[in-house]
């Protein structure tokens, strides 16, 4: 966002006075801007025509690149690649769709998070007071959906619902290998490698290990593949990615658990995985959050679902 405060001695139009201080903003995209109510003169829409005058304070709500500036040192989410695509609002949360290699959070500039944090900027919306909250994490190779809560109650009760099993998890993959049998619910157990970043399934308990739950059911198969359903009961790190590879059908595209021969000859960078269906309880007790009682939401099918069911992908 840029403020101006008007600096003329005589009243001039808006679109003249814009376009002086931003001589690559062009008269289309100004009159593009006054439709998305990206302009302000003194905190309200008015017409282009307007006439201003000497100390109007005018907010114009586009980023530098648009108005031909070079980048600003500022906030990092505006350097994110592109806006979060929202699927589901409401008062209390957020419901994004996060592109396969895009990090939930970090270090980097172009994280889901950011991307969140500059849709909400570029609508006018952002409040540095008030920052969404991320409820849980997916890998970095994986799409679909991520639940952000708006404020500190919606929070506290979205993380409980996640940490007692209420909001169920549903995901779509490509396995290489077709299971069997074609549908089952796994019982293992998992521990971490922290040296190596990885985890191990083990099929019977051991100090430190973790019971890890995952049911599959096979949708389509295509040649050496399969594309699976899978109900994440327990969620776990990669839990879904080791204990697939466990039984000798890994994701296709994961470079830690699965194929890298198979990765390579089918180009794939990213593990087929996609965080497709979020489901919430059919009773909730809390009055604030009734509404969301038995609602369902899903993201977009991943590409390699259709690829699947047509066989052009084997």
């Amino acid at each position: 966002m840029q403020e101006l405060h008007v600096k003329s001695l005589l009243p001039v139009r808006l679109d003249k006075y814009l376009m002086q201080q931003y001589p690559a903003l062009g008269l289309g995209r100004l009159n593009k801007a006054l439709r998305e109510n990206k302009i302000k003169l003194n905190g309200k829409k008015v017409p282009l025509s307007t006439r201003v005058q000497n100390g109007d304070l005018i907010r114009i709500y586009l980023l530098d690149d648009q108005l031909g500036l070079a980048p600003a040192q500022g906030p990092a989410f505006l350097q994110a690649r592109a806006p979060a695509e929202i699927l589901y609002e409401n008062p209390e949360l957020l419901l994004v769709n996060k592109p396969a290699g895009v990090a939930v959070d970090g270090e980097e500039t172009d994280t889901l998070l950011n991307r969140v944090l500059r849709r909400l900027y570029e609508e006018q919306r952002y409040d540095p007071d008030n920052l969404p909250r991320l409820c849980h994490r997916l890998d970095t190779g994986t799409s679909g959906l991520v639940l952000l809560a708006k404020n500190a109650a919606a929070e506290q009760f979205l993380t409980g619902l996640i940490k007692e099993h209420q909001l169920r998890k549903t995901y779509l993959c490509v396995t290489f290998g077709r299971p069997n049998p074609p549908a089952a619910t796994l019982h293992s157990f998992l521990t971490k490698d922290s040296y190596h970043g990885i985890v191990r399934v083990l099929q019977e308990p051991k100090s430190g290990a973790k019971e890890i739950i995952t049911a599959y059911d096979t949708v389509a198969v295509s040649g050496r593949l399969a594309l699976l359903k899978v109900d994440l009961i327990t969620g776990r790190t990669h839990q879904i990615r080791a204990h697939l590879a466990s039984i000798g059908c890994p994701i296709l595209g994961d470079s830690k658990y699965g194929n890298n021969a198979a990765n390579r000859e089918l180009k794939l960078k990213y593990q087929a995985l996609c965080a497709w269906e979020l489901a919430f309880p059919k009773q909730i007790s809390e009055p604030r959050f009734a509404s969301l009682a038995g609602k369902k939401f899903y993201s977009p099918k991943p590409w390699y679902y259709q690829q699947i069911l047509d066989g052009t992908l084997r």
